[in-house]
């Protein structure tokens, strides 16, 4: 489906302030990339090992996405090899506050850790 495609379904539904934050955020791993970004400015590399649940491409994608509507600001260093640096501009920072809803949200209704007795590893 196209932005615009979701953009018409949004307002068919009455709920285009959800669609318009779903938009801003866009990519499936957002929400990973701005949480990892709190903890301050991070290269592309060190980001990548700190989320290595989401693949390159993904990665790279997400913080395009992010870049573009504001939230991640890249900076670029004139290094040998150049230097990119990823942070969180002030739009971006604001979200923290979503982010530490959405967590108490889960730690009242998410799912318990079970943990393996065997192996004393939670799942």
């Amino acid at each position: 489906m196209t932005e615009q495609g979701n953009s018409e379904s949004c307002l068919v539904t009455g709920s285009s302030d959800i669609c318009e934050v779903l938009q801003i955020l866009g990519a499936k791993w957002a929400f990973l990339v701005l949480n990892e970004l709190l903890r301050g400015p991070q290269r592309f590399n060190q980001l990548q090992r700190n989320v290595a649940i989401i693949k390159t491409q993904s990665l790279t994608d997400t913080l395009r996405h992010l870049e573009h509507n504001g939230l991640v600001l890249r900076q670029v260093f004139p290094t040998v090899p150049v230097t990119v640096e990823y942070s969180l501009t002030e739009k971006g920072c604001d979200f923290q506050t979503a982010l530490n809803e959405m967590n108490k949200w889960v730690k009242k209704w998410g799912k318990p850790l079970q943990v393996n007795r065997e192996t004393g590893t939670s799942s």
